[in-house]
């Protein structure tokens, strides 16, 4: 395949989404990427081959370390390369610490942070051959200050904020980026469960005086993704209206 593949991991919906489409729009070939909702994955699909642009969608379980190395080899054996890959499939099962089970803990770590190590460690190999790659890692605020009820959670994307910074200075000499996102608040279904007194105490605390949408995190990517960021690496990318 001549074009450069990206792979958007947890596509289906939401931020992975809406950053599978506009990655399409930049002319990329996509692999919308799912482990539950086939009926979203297609649709995503058909939203992009709609737009003009080429997908497909892919399922694998990101925490399953010997199924993502498997769908992993099949994916370049017949496409022959992955050149972007984008870790934004996650999980929430919030409780606050006292109550929190350890299968809510360890659903979240496993998904959040050994899922994008699982993804990294099989792909990244692919990317060293062709010297050339670019991995974006979606973190978040809550793994940058915390947040109450979230420890999980937090816990996760902080750890993938490690991973990403650490990755990066592995992979830099050998012509691959590696790069978080940590997005603020930002409008999607796993948000839309907060109470409106839980919306009205986080639009307090952003200057931008609104929630983010799945455009300005998408943007983001997008930059990280071509060749404009070529010098940036290791970094955290934090898209929060002024939050943090």
């Amino acid at each position: 395949m001549e074009k450069r593949v990206a792979l958007v991991t947890g596509a289906g919906r939401g931020i992975g989404r809406e950053v599978a489409i506009e990655l399409a729009k930049e002319g990329y070939y996509v692999i919308v990427n799912y482990a539950h909702s086939d009926t979203a994955a297609k649709e995503c699909v058909e939203q992009i081959k709609q737009d003009g642009g080429e997908a497909e969608c892919v399922k694998f379980d990101v925490a399953d370390f010997k199924e993502v190395e498997e769908c992993a080899g099949e994916i370049i054996k017949r496409l022959g390369h992955v050149d972007i890959l984008v870790n934004n499939a996650g999980i929430t099962r919030d409780n606050l610490l006292i109550g929190m089970k350890e299968e809510e803990f360890d659903a979240v770590i496993n998904t959040n942070l050994k899922g994008t190590f699982n993804t990294m460690r099989h792909f990244a190999k692919f990317m060293l051959k062709a010297k050339w790659g670019r991995i974006i890692n979606i973190a978040s605020i809550s793994g940058v200050m915390g947040n109450p009820g979230q420890a999980n959670y937090s816990a996760s994307k902080a750890g993938v904020i490690g991973l990403t910074r650490s990755v990066a200075k592995e992979l830099a000499r050998k012509g691959i980026t590696v790069n978080a996102v940590a997005p603020g608040y930002v409008e999607t279904e796993m948000t839309e469960a907060l109470s409106d007194k839980a919306r009205e105490g986080i639009m307090a605390q952003i200057p931008a005086g609104r929630g983010g949408n799945v455009s300005d995190i998408a943007n983001a990517v997008v930059f990280l993704a071509s060749e404009k960021s070529s010098y940036i690496t290791g970094q955290v990318i934090e898209v929060n209206g002024g939050m943090h």
